[in-house]
């Protein structure tokens, strides 16, 4: 996927070309591609006359931000103690299972990315299973099936 400058400086303009808010560039940038063109911080980091080591320490600094294309849908499975004891590591296992891929990989169809996180902060749910901004409470090995299918069916 080729970056489009045009949207480049759409974004540094909307911060103002200022420099102290390249995080925030870097996040509009992998909102619109999805992950973080190499292109797009070279660019960038041009553009604000900032060494392109500089953008690169940041983009690998910051978990959210990343190097690869992610999927169109993010799926974190809470793994903190309450989620754990209540069976998050078996709901993790069958999300591997049933989109073939492993923790921190993304589907071939770019469709899904799926992470671990270490709370989500509702252990009353547990175990949990937050897709995008959407929790699903209380998730077993059988409902991972239907959460996949609920958003394979919306594309």
């Amino acid at each position: 996927m080729e970056t489009d400058r045009a949207k480049l400086d759409n974004t540094i303009a909307k911060y103002g070309n200022d420099r102290s808010l390249l995080l925030s560039m870097f996040q509009d940038i992998q909102r619109e591609y999805r992950y973080l063109p190499k292109e797009a911080i070279k660019y960038v980091c041009e553009k604000l006359n900032i060494p392109v080591v500089k953008g690169y320490e940041m983009a690998t600094f910051y978990k959210s931000l990343s190097l690869v294309p992610r999927g169109k849908h993010t799926i974190h499975v809470c793994m903190g103690t309450a989620c754990h004891l209540k069976g998050a590591p078996g709901v993790l296992e069958a999300f591997e299972r049933d989109l073939k891929v492993k923790r921190g990989g993304t589907t071939e169809d770019m469709l899904f990315t799926l992470e671990s996180v270490n709370c989500l902060g509702a252990c009353a749910l547990a175990p949990l299973v937050r897709v995008d901004e959407k929790d699903f409470g209380k998730v077993n090995q059988t409902s991972v099936k239907n959460i996949i299918d609920e958003y394979k069916r919306g594309e």
